[in-house]
């Protein structure tokens, strides 16, 4: 939501405040996303203003909210550390906030103090043909140094500045992955244990500060165990892992068959999309096929983020197996991935100006036919 925050209250300073018109022109803008896009469950990160946002989505259909926290507010008017919220338009039954495993937590290594750098909401929402599904929205800690240093100080001479700048930078930061790291591992053990009680299916949605690939997050999409029996494991693992809501995508997709013979014939063939081969199924009559030209979508996951002249997908929607349509028991399959992005890539001043700093990621999901 970027500093979804309503005047005359300030985010951070006491000078950031939004004028009543650039507040309206932020609220024009989420319903106009809404309007357009109409998702039907909705994760937000940067919620400063709970009742306003509540009322706003409330207004476009979503009947049921929750926060499980509060932000903090200094000096009266001043506010910080921004909340997460979840909107539905579908029954919410259950909303609490996570709490890890703190005996897990010191067993890895961290001190009796720590805590999600915002709680992380578990809302469990009642959704057609599935039923309560435990969704978390989750913020976690971003990459922005731990450790705060007067880049400006006077007092220095300008190397000794930059050298107290940089140790600041190198410590400061690898203190900001170490809680993010903890932070999505705990919480993936709260998951997983939620989910032996309940057998729910679970989705995990929001800002990770941080690329799924890289190996402080890449747990999440643990889905191979080392030493365990072969056969328990493949029976078993798949229930307890998550899945990222790109790559079921990509998997639904199919590929297209053009193939020459006598009579043209055009046939639609499941595409692995990680593979480069182009082996055509049993079925196929090759004695009729003379050429044969595979074509793949083409697929290219567009970044949430942007820095400069870098790019990044740090946000997120991962789900369990009843929503992979390779896994027998499930009941959805990921139809399409969208991230909105024109007021990072093409925004227009009039329009886009109070907006968000991250893209939007949209997933649709349809019962498996």
């Amino acid at each position: 939501m970027f500093n979804y925050l309503e005047p005359p209250n300030a985010y951070y300073e006491f000078e950031k405040i939004y004028t009543a018109q650039q507040w309206a022109k932020k609220q024009r803008w989420i319903t106009d996303y809404l309007t357009q896009h109409a998702p039907d469950v909705i994760g937000f990160q940067e919620v400063f203003s709970i009742d306003s946002l509540k009322e706003l989505v409330a207004d476009q259909g979503y009947n049921y909210f929750a926060v499980v926290d509060t932000p903090e507010v200094i000096d009266d008017f001043i506010y910080r550390r921004p909340v997460v919220a979840i909107a539905s338009k579908y029954p919410i039954v259950e909303v609490t906030a996570v709490e890890h495993d703190s005996e897990l937590a010191s067993t890895l290594g961290l001190n009796s103090e720590f805590t999600f750098s915002r709680k992380v909401l578990r809302a469990t929402v009642t959704l057609p043909h599935i039923g309560n599904t435990d969704c978390y929205v989750v913020h976690f800690k971003s990459k922005r140094s731990m450790i705060e240093v007067d880049e400006h100080n006077k007092e220095l001479a300008p190397e000794q500045n930059i050298i107290k700048i940089l140790k600041a930078n190198v410590a400061g930061g690898w203190g900001s992955t170490i809680q993010r790291g903890s932070e999505a591992t705990l919480l993936m053990i709260q998951m997983i244990t939620r989910r032996e009680a309940t057998q729910q299916p679970m989705l995990l949605m929001g800002d990770f500060n941080n690329e799924l690939a890289d190996g402080v997050l890449s747990h999440l999409l643990t889905n191979t165990l080392r030493f365990a029996p072969a056969f328990d494991a493949k029976t078993y693992l798949a229930k307890y892992c998550l899945n990222d809501s790109w790559d079921l995508f990509v998997k639904s997709q199919l590929s297209i068959v053009e193939v020459s013979s006598d009579e043209a014939i055009t046939n639609d063939v499941q595409s692995d999309c990680d593979s480069s081969n182009s082996e055509i199924a049993d079925s196929a009559d090759k004695s009729q096929v003379k050429n044969i030209n595979i074509t793949k979508p083409a697929l290219l996951r567009a970044p949430t983020h942007y820095y400069g002249a870098s790019s990044s997908v740090l946000d997120y929607i991962l789900l369990s197996c009843e929503f992979d349509a390779s896994y027998d028991d499930s009941f959805f399959e990921v139809s399409n991935y969208n991230t909105y992005d024109r007021h990072l890539i093409n925004p227009e001043y009039e329009r886009d100006d109070l907006t968000t700093d991250h893209g939007v990621v949209l997933v649709t999901l349809k019962l498996r036919s």
